[in-house]
Order: C-alpha cells, then structure tokens, then sequence
C-alpha cells in the first residue's frame, strides 16, 4: 500500500490532512467492496442509523480492505466499549463515536479505542490483526478515535473536549445538531444563522487544538464548501440515498422520452 493508503490512515487525519470519505447505510459487501475502490480516502460503516448489524460491519470492512484502496470505519450505536471494541476488532482503522457531551465522555470513547496502560481496550483483535497491529501500541497508533459533535452539551463543552488527550478528531452530525439548537427538523432554516455560527466555532476550535475536524455531507459539492471552511475530512452522502436517487433518475428519462 502506498503512503496515502489506508495503513497511514489515522496519521493523515491527526495531521490535519484533508480527506474525503462515503458513508454505508447497506449491509452489501459487495456495494461496499465496489465503492471502497473509487479513491475515496475512508469508507464509513453506519452502525448507529445504518440498516446492518455487527456480521455488517465485519463483511463492510472486508470489503473495503480487499480493494487496498479506503480505510474502514465504524460509527458505532453508542460511547460504550463493547461497541468500539467489536468495531475495531472487525478491522475498523477509525470509529465515529455519537452524542458524546462533554470531556469525560470523549476520555472515556479515546480509552475504549486503546491498551492498556493507555486506555482499556481488551486484547482479542481477530480479523484486524491481519491489517492494525497486532502488538497494541502498534495498533493504538494505527486506529483514529473521533467523537461527534451534535447535542447543546458538546457545544458548551466544545474547547474541553477538542483538548482531551489522545482524542484525534471531532465530527458534525448536522441533524442532531439543528435539533440541539432549537430547529424543529433537520436543515430547519429558522436556526440557519445559529448552525453556521455553531459551526464555524466547531472548525476554529479543532483547528486551535490541533485536532482533525469532519463533516457528514449531502454530497460533494457541499463536502468541497466543508473544506474550504476550515474542515479537515467531509463524508460524502451515502449509499441507500445515491442508489434512490440514481433509480429515479434514470426512470425520469426514460418516462420524458
């Protein structure tokens, strides 16, 4: 693999690199396997909102390890350690850890992802020794710990949790987050000045601590505007959705003809 490949995943995005990423929702390794070949720089498996369970995750980051070309990741149910520990013993390089409230919560997500004497994590790597690790520093180096930012706890803890030690980055769940300010659905346009300021201190105080910071996107264009933000990963839309709109495309022109 080369140097951009997926082995030196977690340390492009701790330096702040800029990185492109698609989002799962399908358990369909062989979608997966197809979109994990694309150049994108990580594929992201929803294990929250997603329509698949834990067998999901493990035939998601198969597949995305067997094209050499994106890193997998998990965002997992829950901030809980059975939860990161399946994800990252399936072969996740990353996960995406929700509704995480202030800088206790995020310590305890950055100990679930490493061992001991560095977190807690339980030794029995399985199938990611082939790809991260397998002795554990080796692997605490090689996997990244990103926590959400989406609830009106993490905003008012924002500068604590972005300085937690070990933390590698901070991600905005949109829809949460318009709900945490007040909109009564997501992209509610009564609190669209709200959300820009809440996110453009969210990009500022990841960059002032030297953090990664990412967005989930609709699509590229807004993935590209993320970016030119301040933001140093975006998530591009995700495969259920790409698939409707392809299908309803396609049966547009073929019902104008």
């Amino acid at each position: 693999m080369s140097d951009n490949g997926p082995s030196s995943f977690a340390a492009r995005l701790r330096a702040r690199e800029r990185l492109l990423g698609y989002w799962v929702v399908c358990d369909n390794p062989v979608g997966t396997e197809r979109i994990a070949g694309l150049g994108y720089d990580y594929v992201c498996a929803d294990g929250q909102h997603g329509l698949m369970a834990y067998p999901g995750w493990l035939s998601a980051m198969t597949a995305i390890d067997a094209r050499g070309v994106s890193a997998g990741m998990v965002r997992v149910p829950a901030n809980d350690g059975y939860w990161i520990g399946s994800a990252l013993d399936a072969g996740a390089r990353g996960v995406i850890v929700p509704l995480v409230n202030d800088a206790e919560e995020a310590a305890a997500a950055v100990a679930y992802c490493r061992y001991p004497p560095h977190g807690v994590r339980s030794y029995g790597p399985m199938r990611s020794s082939l790809r991260v690790g397998p002795r554990p520093a080796e692997a605490d180096e090689a996997v990244a710990c990103v926590v959400m930012i989406e609830t009106a706890g993490a905003l008012d803890n924002l500068a604590e949790i972005c300085a937690v030690p070990g933390l590698d980055g901070v991600y905005v769940g949109p829809s949460d987050l318009t709900l945490a300010l007040g909109g009564r659905f997501p992209g509610d346009p009564d609190v669209a000045d709200a959300f820009a300021d809440a996110t453009a201190r969210i990009a500022k105080t990841a960059a002032e601590a030297g953090i990664a910071a990412g967005f989930h996107c609709p699509d590229g264009a807004t993935a590209a505007a993320r970016l030119a933000e301040g933001y140093t990963f975006a998530t591009v839309s995700s495969d259920l959705v790409h698939l409707e709109q392809a299908a309803a495309a396609h049966l547009k022109a073929a019902r104008s003809s």
